[in-house]
């Protein structure tokens, strides 16, 4: 893909800390992703401590990929942001977003990008079926759903499933937040866009430590879920008609 010509769509990586895993996502997301050109992927370095920039850099180079973005945070601000970041400057209609852990499987984009280029829905979210995490981690994603959706009052099966398809236009006009990227599927709802949930592929970390935790996630996940409530009643839904 030419730096001039308009990609197809565009793919968000949050990077941190995942300096064992860049070189393999790269030359996977090369391999899978090339062939749906023109595209473009911004793999987002979100304040990392490590070598994880360095490493992005290199790979850009030898490769020669102008298809590729390294986009670097001033400092660590949290996958939310690091998404935002992302979406911000890409310049694809539809924005594509996966983790940097290699737990999702980008073979899994096309068929979302397909439905929502024919209008079948303006957001595709993922849904892993056959997780390949630890029980505590499967049973704690599984009682946060739960109560996620019963103070939001929506239905949402794996609201945490970083894979996902959805129109950029939306994503810039949700309501920003830490924590957001776990609620886009309520917030395009919120905003009046269909949402399809699709079955993806999962897979075991291939190395690196996971970021997040019951620790770090309960007592905010549960403070983030009233706030949704709260911002599903507050939204601003207004459209001009026309200019006289």
């Amino acid at each position: 893909m030419t730096t001039t010509e308009t990609p197809r769509f565009s793919l968000v990586v949050p990077i941190y800390n995942e300096q064992e895993n860049v070189h393999n996502l790269l030359d996977e997301v090369a391999a899978v992703l090339l062939p749906l050109a023109p595209f473009e992927a911004l793999l987002v370095d979100d304040g990392s401590k490590d070598g994880s920039r360095e490493r992005m850099v290199e790979w850009k180079q030898r490769h020669n990929a102008d298809w590729l973005r390294v986009i670097c945070l001033q400092k660590n601000s949290g996958q939310s942001s690091a998404v935002m970041a992302g979406v911000e400057h890409a310049r694809g209609r539809l924005v594509a977003t996966m983790d940097g852990d290699m737990q999702n499987d980008p073979r899994d984009i096309e068929a979302m990008l397909r439905q929502v280029e024919s209008g079948a829905a303006d957001a595709v979210v993922g849904v892993r079926r056959n997780r390949k995490d630890t029980f505590v981690r499967r049973v704690s994603s599984r009682v946060g759903n739960g109560v996620r959706n019963f103070v939001t009052g929506d239905r949402v099966t794996d609201a945490a499933c970083g894979i996902k398809v959805i129109r950029r236009d939306l994503w810039l006009r949700v309501p920003r937040f830490a924590g957001m990227h776990r609620f886009m599927a309520t917030l395009i709802r919120c905003l009046g866009g269909k949402v399809v949930e699709m079955d993806v592929n999962h897979r075991p970390r291939a190395a690196g430590t996971a970021k997040y935790g019951i620790g770090n996630r309960a007592l905010r996940g549960l403070r983030d879920c009233f706030s949704v409530n709260w911002l599903k009643a507050r939204v601003l839904l207004h459209e001009v008609r026309e200019e006289l």
